[in-house]
This record gives C-alpha cells, sequence and structure tokens, in this order.
C-alpha cells in the first residue's frame, strides 16, 4: 500500500494539472480487477496492489468468530437454508474474509438462482473486492427479481445503538447499485439508481444517505443546481441513528458546517481515519476548485487501514482518475 501511496506524493509534488486543469468529471478504468489475471485467493485495490488482512481488535474479533462459528454450524446442519446461507456469508464479511464469503453466496445462487437477496449480498462483498463489472451485474439481477417480492426491513448482523434495523431489501439494492455505477464513472445510471432508492428511503437516515450520494453524482455531472435542490429537505434537526456522517457532510455543503470541525473528526489525532468524512470532505474541496487539497484528503485516507469502507474505495477511485499509475 505504501508503494502506491508514495507514487502517488510523488506525481502530487511535480504535477501542476491538478491545480490547472481540475479534475476528470468521470473516472475512468477504474475496475482493473474485472479483467486482469490475478491471484483469485487475494484482494487488490483498484491500482492492482494486494491488500492486508482487516483490521480488527482482538475483542471484536473474538466476539465476530463466536457468531461465525453459530451461522457456519448453522449452515453444515442446514445448508439448504436460503437464510442460513445468507447469514454465514454475511459473519464470513464481518471478518474480512469476503472472497469466501462471495463463494458462499455463489453455491446459494445454484439452489437460488433467483434469490435477490442472495444477488444483493454478493453484490455488495464484488463492491468490496474491487471487482465492479461483476457487482454492477448482480444488483441489476437483484432489482428485477426483487420486483415480484415484497419489500422487508433487512436484519443487521452489527446492531445499531438503538438495536433496531432500519434498511430494507429494496434499498440496499438500489443504493448498492447507484454506489457500483458511481465508482465504475457511470454516473447517468448512478443517479436513475438513486432515484429509485429514494422511493425505499422511508427513514432519516436511509434519506440523507441516499441524499448524499446523489448530491455527489449530480456534481460529478456538472449539475450544481438539481444538486442543490436536494440540500433543501435536509437540516440538523434531523435525528440520525447511523448516518451522521452523511449529515455532517450534507451540513458541509450547504455551508452550516466547517470543513475544520469535520476534518478534526475525519483525521483525529488519535483514534482511527474515519474515510466516509474524509471522501466527502476531499469532493468538498473539489467543488471549491482546490483540487490539490483534494487528493491529499484522498492520499491522506488510503493510510488508513479501513479499505473495505466506501469513502476509501471512492479515494482510490479519484486518485486513479486524477494521476493514471501502470498497473503490474
Amino acid at each position: 500500500m505504501k508503494d502506491i501511496i508514495y507514487k502517488y506524493l510523488i506525481v502530487l509534488i511535480i504535477a501542476t494539472c491538478s491545480c490547472q486543469g481540475g479534475s476528470r468529471s468521470t473516472f475512468e478504468n477504474t475496475s482493473p480487477n474485472d479483467n486482469v489475471s490475478r491471484d483469485p485467493n487475494k484482494i487488490y485495490n483498484l491500482m492492482g496492489e494486494e491488500l492486508p488482512r482487516k483490521v480488527l481488535s482482538a475483542k471484536a474479533r473474538q466476539k465476530l468468530e463466536r457468531n461465525l462459528d453459530i451461522a457456519q454450524q448453522n449452515y453444515q446442519a442446514n445448508s439448504d437454508s436460503l437464510e442460513l446461507i445468507i447469514w454465514y456469508g454475511r459473519r464470513l464479511a464481518y471478518l474480512g474474509r469476503y472472497l469466501q464469503a462471495i463463494e458462499v453466496y455463489s453455491s446459494g445462487l445454484e439452489k437460488y438462482p433467483t434469490s435477490h437477496r442472495l444477488r444483493r449480498h454478493r453484490g455488495h462483498r464484488y463492491l468490496t473486492v474491487r471487482q465492479l463489472a461483476k457487482s454492477v451485474e448482480d444488483f441489476e439481477m437483484a432489482a428485477f427479481y426483487a420486483v415480484n417480492h415484497s419489500n422487508a426491513i433487512e436484519p443487521d448482523g452489527i446492531p445499531n445503538k438503538l438495536n433496531k434495523p432500519l434498511s430494507n431489501d429494496k434499498f440496499n439494492i438500489w443504493y448498492h447499485y447507484g454506489l457500483a455505477h458511481y465508482l465504475n464513472g457511470r454516473f447517468d445510471k448512478a443517479i436513475s439508481a438513486y432515484k429509485k432508492c429514494m422511493e425505499f428511503s422511508d427513514n432519516n437516515d436511509l434519506r440523507v444517505a441516499t441524499t448524499y450520494w446523489l448530491y455527489m453524482t449530480y456534481k460529478k455531472i456538472g449539475n450544481g443546481e438539481l444538486a442543490d435542490d436536494l440540500l433543501a429537505e435536509i437540516s440538523s434537526r434531523m435525528r440520525m441513528v447511523e448516518n451522521d456522517a452523511y449529515l455532517d457532510l450534507i451540513l458541509l455543503f450547504k455551508g452550516d458546517r466547517s470543513v475544520e470541525r469535520l476534518l478534526a473528526k475525519a483525521f483525529p489525532a488519535s483514534g482511527s481515519t474515519n474515510p466516509t468524512l474524509g471522501y466527502g470532505i476531499g469532493n468538498w474541496y473539489q467543488q471549491q476548485g482546490e483540487i490539490e487539497k483534494a487528493n491529499e484528503i484522498f492520499l491522506k485516507i488510503l493510510e488508513s487501514d479501513s479499505w473495505d469502507a466506501f469513502g476509501y474505495i471512492a479515494a482510490e477511485a479519484e486518485l486513479i482518475t486524477a494521476f493514471p499509475v501502470p498497473v503490474n
């Protein structure tokens, strides 16, 4: 990871194109993992470098491993159960065993080929491992198969502070479908997906999250008027359970939060980097025309261990768009 970061730092120092010409409006060639032969047992970032094992505290890992043991035992006792297949895959993913989770979902799809829920979960993990074309395909099929099914609350594997699940099946399909297109630079398709997602954004947390990504996508295509129109209904009075970071970023875009305040939260002196906040701040700098500063923020995100966060993956996409480097 450091080798890639150093390459970008060198380019950042010597290049003047970032401050003179600005960033491109689309992400180009951000998905080499779909087309280049790699070790199937390893995960690579968008620059083609192998990613390390997911970092977890000893306490968190112990708890997640206990949950995985239970899920695995249940699955082995009844491997034909759709619910148990999904939970086994989810428990693997929480431990960072994303490729194994994909294998479990793929095995499940052999038994339940029209399951929109299996497609939704596998598509999510294809996003995590940067296989974006496969992710798009899964969400496209998930959306198709979900049409004739009623919507349902999706239970949480890692409960929020209220121990109350907030998302639903169809929200998760369209939300991640939009993100897959966004990371691929297909902003028109991302906009369509997020508009559909808004139909299933039935609480403040979901509405704020969808608004954030739709706003960012409109900005990417240069439609500031439609982007700004989205922000009118979002305010600091909205109560959040999970998506405080997205609310903070929308308030930054509205001018109701200071960038200094959010930088301190995104990159605390002690503690972990918040890639979600960091990526949004980087985009805010882009919108202000401070392209070099934006790229510095994206680089800083890549110094963290949170490579499975959407903000981290999006920062990779920004950097290989701004400063293409050869994929080994």
